[in-house]
């Protein structure tokens, strides 16, 4: 049974460290949420660890660039874990081949423009169209407020006929930005496999966005058990069946990309319906909270 708790603080001594998602539990896209980094500080002040583990499809150093522009302060967590960074190093090793088309807005352009120094002797990317192609690399819509995977189908097509694989650098299917709910490169890949194509996927709930906090973690000195971490997230897809794939304790904000199923108060969800929806998806959280607080 998933406990409902109302604040971070009532469950958080068991645990050394926090995989923390951003989208939907710290901020909503626009504007940082006070409660939920308060939080994170607290958890830290205690001597925890927070990792920032998200499936955004750029590099670190963009999601970083992000959260300073938001005011996000820098003693609210250790580290950065992107989808992005765990895709970079698939590209870069050949997984789609050297000629890729880039499918994705123009602010995902870091994972071209920012190697790692341990990858700077890789062959280059060359970035071409689709039908010059050896590949394909998505980091979500052209135009995603616009557009939709149904846009894509016919391009796809030919891609699949082709044999290409496509490399997801961004799982989730969508998120909310404000009050609008946008598709991610998540949503698109599951269209192109639905239609045969290859899909390589790297962020939550796959393993290799856990294998790279575990070694930025390393880097810094530390090593955990699997019992001493704690992932929180709205993304039952990504962030709790990810927790649940690598054996680790989940705590669910229903408030995010789920708020409505829950009753009135997003705050507050109802426990029956919560307890309910879970059974029903075979979800297994240890804990739920309306808002990370």
């Amino acid at each position: 049974m998933t406990q409902l708790i109302a604040s971070l603080a009532e469950i958080s001594a068991p645990y050394d460290v926090l995989y923390c998602d951003l989208w939907g539990c710290l901020h909503n896209g626009k504007a940082l949420f006070p409660e939920a980094v308060a939080a994170l500080q607290a958890f830290r002040a205690k001597g925890g660890t927070v990792v920032l583990m998200t499936n955004a499809p750029r590099t670190r150093h963009s999601v970083k660039k992000r959260l300073d522009q938001m005011g996000l302060p820098e003693d609210a967590y250790d580290a950065i874990a992107a989808s992005g960074d765990a895709t970079q190093v698939a590209m870069l090793q050949g997984a789609a081949g050297r000629k890729l088309w880039h499918l994705g807005p123009g602010k995902d352009e870091d994972l071209f423009a920012i190697i790692p120094d341990w990858l700077q002797d890789q062959p280059p990317i060359e970035r071409v169209e689709l039908d010059e192609a050896e590949g394909i690399i998505c980091t979500g819509p052209f135009d995603e407020f616009n557009e939709t995977p149904e846009d894509y189908r016919g391009r796809f097509l030919s891609a699949k006929t082709r044999g290409l694989t496509m490399l997801c650098a961004n799982p989730d299917l969508m998120v909310d930005f404000g009050e609008t709910r946008i598709p991610c490169a998540g949503a698109l890949a599951e269209l192109y496999a639905e239609m045969g194509g290859e899909v390589l996927q790297f962020g939550k709930p796959f393993p290799p966005i856990y294998d790279l906090a575990r070694n930025i973690l390393a880097e810094k000195g530390l090593s955990y058990e699997p019992d001493a971490v704690l992932a929180i997230g709205d993304g039952v897809r990504t962030d709790i069946r990810g927790a649940q794939a690598e054996g680790i304790d989940a705590l669910f904000v229903t408030g995010g990309l789920e708020a409505t199923r829950f009753g009135a108060d997003v705050a507050a969800p109802d426990a029956g319906l919560l307890d309910s929806w879970l059974a029903s998806e075979d979800l297994h959280p240890r804990y739920a909270i309306g808002r990370l607080r």
